[in-house]
């Protein structure tokens, strides 16, 4: 039971968990739809210009449901992408609320429905990052308002609630902020450049375990992929699946348990952070 050698590093993406996070049309989904073997559990409306397999969530009986059959390991996908991982843990809190009958999680009082739903959306999100796949959760980011020892400080995060926000960082090896950099083009003219960030920042939240990659990457996936440096298995999803053009269908779920300014970055990053939310 006990180990008698050390593990290694991970060097395939395959076998990492990321945060991908930033504004809305930046460029999100369509960097993960580059991953390898990428399956998206779609969980709000905005894949309809990316050819891409896509299971339809709903509910998060059907998140359960999805998250089951990939268990089961009987499909050819790599990759799993939650788009978006705000809309999963609104579902959670929905799913919480239907099954004790209340209205909203406070009304069971002493924060009882909110850890009810944080210990729910943590327990799948944890399954699904312990299967021998990737796992790419997308966000949006917004402006958040800090209080610290010199003044109030506007720090770019991810959309999600305070809550859940920590349960994803703390999960993730990498959390890439998506974000527009101003540069001049051959012509001398303004222009901006889409990028990753991947360093911590007093403006922006960012990071990355695994220690490979630079500070700021071209928002481009055969570039990350360059930067990184590790391989990713086997090839693309073969043009059919297990279930030809089938995403993942509805199966009996598992059965659940009991802000600185828009400039955001520093004066070294000379950026500017777009922040809206969707």
């Amino acid at each position: 039971m006990l180990p008698t050698q050390k593990t290694p590093p991970k060097t395939n993406l395959n076998d990492l968990t990321v945060l991908v996070y930033g504004p809305s049309k930046i460029g999100k989904s369509t960097w993960c739809a580059q991953a390898d073997g990428a399956l998206f559990l779609a969980t709000e409306a905005g894949l309809n210009n990316l050819e891409v397999f896509q299971a339809a969530i709903a509910t998060w009986e059907d998140l359960l449901s999805a998250c089951k059959e990939i268990s089961e390991g009987k499909h050819p996908y790599k990759t799993i992408v939650l788009d978006t991982v705000d809309n999963a843990y609104r579902m959670c809190a929905e799913h919480v609320c239907q099954k004790f009958k209340i209205e909203h999680e406070s009304d069971l009082g002493f924060g009882k429905g909110y850890a009810l739903i944080n210990n729910e959306f943590y327990r799948v999100l944890n399954k699904l990052s312990l299967l021998p796949h990737g796992l790419i959760l997308i966000s949006h980011s917004q402006e958040k308002e800090l209080e610290t020892r010199t003044g109030k400080l506007t720090r770019i995060v991810p959309t999600l609630p305070e809550k859940a926000r920590k349960i994803v960082l703390g999960m993730v090896d990498m959390i890439l902020f998506c974000d527009l950099e101003s540069t001049s083009g051959a012509d001398g003219k303004p222009t901006q450049r889409r990028v990753i960030r991947t360093k911590p920042n007093v403006h922006y939240e960012a990071g990355d375990r695994t220690g490979r990659l630079p500070e700021v990457i071209d928002l481009d996936f055969s570039k990350f992929l360059q930067a990184f440096g590790g391989p990713q298995s086997g090839a693309p999803v073969p043009s059919q699946p297990a279930t030809p053009q089938t995403p993942v269908q509805p199966s009996p779920a598992m059965a659940p348990t009991s802000t600185a300014p828009s400039a955001a970055a520093a004066a070294q990053t000379k950026s500017r952070a777009v922040a809206t939310t969707r």
